[in-house]
């Protein structure tokens, strides 16, 4: 009789187990995925249960389509980033590095709905005292909030059901260990049973569920990829280590838009909502430098003004450097490529640097015009129009391409103040009466003369 074995290799991806290691998952094909565990302890297995609804299928018209109202947090850039607040019945899953005020966020929203709902909040890596001093640093030691500090998923569960919760914050789920399992707690296998039995409740019950979750290093949620596909709504907190300012994004949501942005500032008294964020991202200066370029990102449902800054110098270097952050890089080289062939621009011996101002990853390609003018002016040492937006997305035969919802952007522009607009001319209709001067282009080189030479 062949012995048990003693570990297994688990697939961090897909969550399928194997005998011995593989460079490759056989199951999902996933490299370097599989980490070693403990197998699953065989006695007291615990059955899934007996479904949601009873096992059995309901006619589509018969089904009362969920319309439920969601519950607002009090914190209004939250409730942007989850697409207007809490679903009830609905899991959501929030993740960052350590120390970028994920437990802060969860406690304060917490305590705030504590006075009329009954909400536990539980936790797994501190006292019941650390999380009561954490409280009293927050002004939030007198809200009627019931702390569980636990890790058996059994007695979790207990609990939220002896309360009868109608939200339960569970901090964190990497420390929350089904016993029936004899892996350690955080592994693969422990994540995702734990997981989808606290989801499963959510669901039977409609109590809201918020996860909290640990990043790796290279900044993706630990645990199993299914986790994210197990929950309704997955937020990323984002902010530079020592910063300010905290942004959250939604990647995921079933109930709302992705892609929204809450931003927060971090203060003595915990993360305060920022009620105009693009007042943020934009630099003073006391007068127009070159290099500076400002563009509207549509961020979600939301215009978000983000200033752009471009530096060109002549590389001592036989391969000058490529910097750019809060920009993809592979953008970058494609911009610089399409300036040499329609523009007459070669950067190819010039370090080049772009930054974003305030930490902002701009991925969509509206900020591919602003990006262009920004490295020219750089180069040429010559300050872009002051109080001037540029938008538009740079094709790779130099034509200046149309973005989406362009109004809400150059509306946003005018409203802090911004005079001119250059714009694509395929989205130029109708736009007369924003209250910008604008200035539509359909060439690369064209957009160019007007900031540069106009």
């Amino acid at each position: 009789m062949a012995k048990k074995p003693k570990t297994v290799f688990a697939c961090t991806e897909c969550g399928g187990q194997q005998a011995k290691w593989f460079g490759r998952c056989p199951d999902c094909g996933a490299w370097d995925s599989l980490v070693e565990e403990a197998p699953a302890s065989e006695e007291g297995a615990k059955p899934l249960g007996g479904g949601l609804h009873g096992g059995r299928p309901t006619p589509l018209p018969e089904i009362r389509p969920g319309g439920e109202a969601r519950i607002a947090t009090g914190i209004d850039e939250l409730d942007r980033a989850l697409g207007g607040g809490l679903v009830p019945g609905a899991a959501v899953l929030i993740g960052g590095e350590p120390g970028v005020g994920k437990s802060t966020l969860q406690l304060q929203t917490a305590a705030g709905l504590a006075s009329d709902r009954r909400i536990l909040y539980i936790t797994g890596e501190e006292s019941s005292a650390q999380v009561a001093e954490r409280a009293g640093r927050l002004g939030l030691h007198d809200r009627p909030l019931q702390i569980l500090a636990e890790t058996d998923l059994d007695t979790v569960l207990a609990r939220m059901q002896d309360q009868d919760s109608q939200l339960a914050v569970v901090d964190s789920v990497q420390t929350v260990a089904d016993g029936s399992l004899a892996s350690a707690p955080g592994s693969v296998a422990q994540v995702r049973e734990c997981a989808a039995r606290l989801v499963r409740y959510a669901k039977q019950t409609g109590t809201v569920l918020c996860l909290v979750g640990h990043v790796t290093k290279e900044g993706a949620l630990a645990g199993p990829r299914v986790l994210e596909h197990m929950v309704d709504t997955v937020l990323y907190f984002e902010g530079e280590q020592g910063g300010q300012y905290r942004l959250v994004r939604a990647i995921k949501n079933r109930f709302g838009s992705v892609n929204e942005l809450g931003v927060f500032q971090m203060t003595g008294a915990g993360l305060e909502p920022v009620a105009n964020p693009s007042a943020l991202f934009l630099s003073e200066h006391e007068a127009p430098v070159p290099g500076a370029a400002v563009v509207a990102s549509q961020e979600g449902t939301r215009p978000l003004l983000v200033e752009l800054q471009a530096l060109v110098a002549e590389s001592p270097l036989a391969q000058p450097r490529r910097v750019a952050i809060g920009v993809e890089r592979d953008r970058l080289s494609l911009l610089m490529a399409v300036l040499y062939r329609h523009a007459g621009v070669a950067l190819f011996d010039q370090d080049v640097f772009i930054n974003v101002v305030g930490g902002v990853d701009l991925s969509e390609p509206a900020a591919d015009l602003a990006v262009a003018a920004a490295l020219v002016s750089s180069l040429r040492s010559r300050a872009l129009p002051e109080r001037t937006i540029i938008l538009g997305e740079v094709g790779l035969a130099g034509e200046v391409r149309a973005v989406g919802r362009i109004e809400d952007r150059l509306k946003e522009a005018a409203k802090l103040g911004f005079q001119r607009a250059v714009i694509p001319a395929g989205g130029a209709d109708g736009l007369d009466g924003i209250g910008l001067t604008l200035h539509p282009v359909r060439r690369i080189e064209h957009a160019l003369e007007v900031l540069l030479d106009g």
